[in-house]
C-alpha cells in the first residue's frame, strides 16, 4: 500500500472478497490512499477508467478473484481502447491453497491477459512493494494501458520490510527528423492535409499547437469518433469528429472538395 502511494496512486476503487481482507486493512492504516467501494465490479473498472482519463494518472482497483476480474472484464475493455492508465489489483487464494481447486479457482492471468499489457503475480510479501511499483510503471508508458497485479492472500499477509521507491515514467519515443521535416513539406505546399489527432494531442496544449499549424496551413483538424477525452469550451481549437460510418464522410461539401475531387492531391496525418 505504501508503495503504491509512494508511486502517486491514491485512490482505490474496489469490490473485495475475503482474500482482500489483509489489502482493506492496510487501507485504514496508510495515509494518502482514499478508498472507494463499488457495489459491482463494473462500477469499479468503469470509475477508474473514467478516472483514469481525466487526472491523467492511475488508480488503482481491488478486485475478488478471477469471477470478480471477469465481473469487471467490460470496462476494463474501454479502458484499453482509451489508452486509460489503471492499476488492477487481483486477490488470489493462498499460494498453498490453490492446488485444492476450491469453487472460486480460475485462470486469473488468463482472464487479464486480453485487457493488460502488463501482467504479473506476486510470489512473496517481500516482493509486493517492488511489484506494485512495476505496475503504475507499467500504467504510464505509453500509450497509458492496464497492468494487472495478481495478490495472492499469503503474500498480503506477510510482511514488507520496505517500501519501493517509485519507477521512473517511461518517456515516449520521439518521432524522427526526418518524418517532421517530411510532414513540414507536405502542409507548406498546397497539399491538402488533415491532421488527425490521438491521446495527448486532444489535451489543451496539443490543441493549441494543433490549432496554430492549421492557422498557418490550412490543414483541417479530425479526432476519432469516440475520442477518450477531448477538452471543449470557448476560445478552445475546435476539432471536428470523424463520422461514425464511412459513408458520412462524402456527404459533408468540405469532404467533397478535399478527398474526392483530387485524391492524389490529399494527405492525412496522425499525431498523439
Amino acid at each position: 500500500m505504501r508503495s503504491l502511494v509512494a508511486s502517486g496512486v491514491d485512490v482505490c476503487f474496489g469490490n473485495p472478497g475475503t482474500s482482500e481482507m489483509h489489502f482493506v486493512a492496510a487501507l485504514d492504516s496508510v495515509e494518502g490512499m482514499r478508498p472507494v467501494l463499488g457495489l459491482f465490479e463494473g462500477v469499479v473498472t468503469g470509475a477508474a477508467d473514467g478516472y483514469g482519463r481525466m487526472a491523467g494518472k492511475p488508480a488503482c482497483t481491488l478486485l475478488h478473484l478471477g469471477p470478480g476480474l471477469a465481473n469487471g472484464l467490460a470496462n476494463l475493455h474501454n479502458a484499453r481502447r482509451a489508452s486509460s492508465p489503471v492499476v488492477t489489483i487481483v486477490g488470489g487464494h493462498a499460494t498453498s491453497h490453490s492446488r485444492y481447486e476450491s469453487p472460486l479457482t480460475s485462470d486469473i492471468k488468463g482472464f487479464a491477459r486480453p485487457v493488460s499489457h502488463w501482467t504479473h503475480s506476486s510470489t512473496s510479501a517481500l516482493t509486493v512493494g517492488a511489484d506494485a511499483a512495476r505496475a503504475v510503471q507499467a500504467s504510464m508508458e505509453a500509450p497509458e494501458q492496464i497492468a494487472t497485479l495478481i495478490l495472492p492472500a499469503d503474500t498480503a499477509w506477510g510482511k514488507a520490510d520496505t517500501v519501493a521507491a517509485p519507477l521512473p515514467v517511461p518517456v515516449p519515443a520521439r518521432v524522427g527528423d526526418g518524418t517532421i521535416e517530411h510532414i513540414a513539406a507536405l502542409v507548406q505546399h498546397g497539399v491538402k492535409t488533415a491532421i488527425l489527432l490521438r491521446g495527448n494531442a486532444l489535451r489543451e496544449e496539443g490543441l493549441r499547437a494543433a490549432g496554430r499549424i492549421a492557422a498557418k496551413t490550412g490543414a483541417r483538424l479530425l479526432c476519432d469518433t469516440f475520442a477518450p477525452r477531448l477538452q471543449r469550451g470557448a476560445e478552445r481549437v475546435p476539432v471536428e469528429r470523424l463520422p461514425y460510418f464511412a459513408e458520412q464522410v462524402g456527404r459533408q461539401p468540405r469532404d467533397a472538395q478535399a478527398f474526392h475531387d483530387r485524391p492524389e492531391d490529399s494527405g492525412t496525418v496522425e499525431v498523439s
